[in-house]
Order: C-alpha cells, then sequence, then structure tokens
C-alpha cells in the first residue's frame, strides 16, 4: 500500500467525492470487490461476520455498508436479526435490503446503547475523524456490544503500487511516477488497532491473507479505474495510466503467464 499525501487523505474522507462520485452507485465498489473472485483462498467475508455474530440478537447497524453485500446476508441467514444498512451516499443504498437510512457514520441517527452490534466493514479510512467516528460508533452500542471492523494491510496489493507507479512514470517520461491514492492508509491494518483501543479493550485481530494470480488484464484494469473518483489527486492523467498499465500488465501475463498479487485484509471483534 502507498502512503498518501495529505491531499490525498483529505480526498478519501471528503463527504462529496464520497457521495457523488465514488459510491454514488456500486459501480466502482463492486469492481474492487470482483477482483478477489481469483484469490486463493477465498473468503466468505459475510459468513466471517456471521460467526462472529453467533451470539449476538437484536439490533445489528451495518455503517457505511455499500452495496449491502453483508446488510443482505444477514437477512437472509439471520432473520431474527434487526438489521439497518446505513451510507453516506444515497444512490448506493438503492438494491440494499430494507431498511436503509442515508447517514454519516460521524453522527449517528440512533440513541445511546441502543444496538447490539455495529458493522465498520472497510470504510473507517473514509471518515475525516477516525477517533471521534469510533467513539460515535462505541456509544450507540449497548454495554457487552461487539463491533466489526474489516480493512487492509499496508502491504496488500504491493504489485498494484508498483504497477501504477510504473504506468505513471511512463506517461510522464520518468522512471517512477507518483504513487496511486490509497484507500485504507488511513486505517491500516496495522493502525487499527491503535485507533479502536482508544474505545474498545477487547480486540480481536483476524488476518485474511492471500494471493491473486490472474490471466487476464482486465480485472487489473477494473480495479485500478474504479478509483477514478480521486483522478485529481493522482497528479497525472488518470485514464492514460490505466491504459498504460494495462499494457504492462498483458506484457507481464504474456512473458511469465500471469500476474500475481498478494494481498493482506483483516477483520477486528471488538467489544466494550
Amino acid at each position: 500500500m502507498t502512503s498518501n499525501t495529505a491531499q490525498q487523505d483529505a480526498a478519501v474522507a471528503d463527504k462529496a467525492i464520497l457521495a457523488n462520485s465514488a459510491y454514488a452507485d456500486g459501480r466502482h465498489l463492486a469492481a474492487r470487490q470482483s477482483i478477489y473472485r481469483w484469490q486463493q483462498p477465498r473468503y466468505d467475508l459475510p459468513g466471517i461476520v456471521l460467526e462472529e455474530l453467533a451470539d449476538t440478537g437484536g439490533t445489528v447497524l451495518d455503517v457505511g455498508c455499500g452495496n449491502g453485500k453483508f446488510v443482505n446476508r444477514l437477512h437472509k441467514n439471520r432473520p431474527d436479526l434487526q438489521v439497518v444498512g446505513m451510507d453516506i451516499s444515497a444512490g448506493i443504498l438503492t438494491d440494499v435490503e430494507k431498511p436503509v437510512l442515508v447517514a454519516d457514520a460521524q453522527s449517528l441517527p440512533f440513541a445511546d446503547d441502543s444496538a447490539d452490534a455495529v458493522l465498520a466493514l472497510h470504510m473507517l479510512y473514509h471518515v475525516s475523524d477516525i477517533e471521534a467516528t469510533i467513539e460515535e460508533l462505541a456509544r450507540v452500542l449497548r454495554p457487552g456490544g461487539v463491533l466489526i471492523a474489516s480493512t487492509n494491510s499496508a502491504i496488500d496489493k504491493q504489485e498494484l503500487d508498483r504497477l501504477w507507479a510504473r504506468a505513471a512514470g511512463d506517461i510522464l517520461g520518468i522512471p517512477e511516477g507518483p504513487a496511486r491514492v490509497s484507500l485504507s492508509s488511513r486505517f491500516s491494518l496495522e493502525k487499527a488497532p491503535g485507533y479502536l483501543g482508544t474505545a474498545f479493550k477487547d480486540i480481536r485481530v483476524r488476518e485474511l491473507p492471500g494471493a491473486i494470480e490472474i490471466t487476464d488484464p482486465a480485472p487489473i484494469v477494473s480495479h485500478l479505474a474504479s478509483y477514478e473518483a480521486w483522478a485529481d489527486q493522482c497528479g497525472v492523467p488518470f485514464r492514460e495510466t490505466v491504459n498504460r498499465a494495462a499494457e504492462i500488465a498483458a506484457a507481464a501475463v504474456k512473458t511469465e503467464g500471469s500476474f500475481k498479487i498478494t494481498c493482506l485484509g483483516g477483520i477486528l471483534t471488538c467489544r466494550r
């Protein structure tokens, strides 16, 4: 994972960009999720969340639920739970099973001690004040309630970072171009326990390592192109860089038989 500039960090947490561009609908998120079809081992992330909620009843709030991957699975497998999906973008909630709310994670429309579980899955890096948001998530949890968060490691998908830097360099005519925008770096797997420890005492980390091997560059192109909302923060013509990355990836597939990507994400289960 690359380290963002201050400008890039601000853009990753910019509410207007998130609601109106990055997550205006589910297109970009689905593109980023789709690359994991080629990961080995494959992880059933909603299934892992279900395991963590096995002893939980009552109300579950999925904060920053995106396209509803987890909400819909919970409705299907745990109809006994009262699941509420929330996101800052109204557009991305279109196909999420109801009830859903347009809400800001930093100011939840729920009373103190009103939820039995809160999900914050691959989203805490998008809030401007991470510490205050974690306090807000803790506020709505009942004593003994569970928070399940997820994010990626600082070393996740470094091959794509190197691919982008090489492609950007080629476009600019320099040996190595600017680093691509990282979504997870503000709340990486390495940083997450420190942040969560300000409001939670019991934090359990489950690392999810894997490897992706692709013989067609199309999924790589889709993944890189899904960062289009932050094109202005890339310091290089965005579409031209994506196209050059596609050429480099295609050449690697031709000479080496595949393009390999190492992955490391994780799920953190926390109790008050």
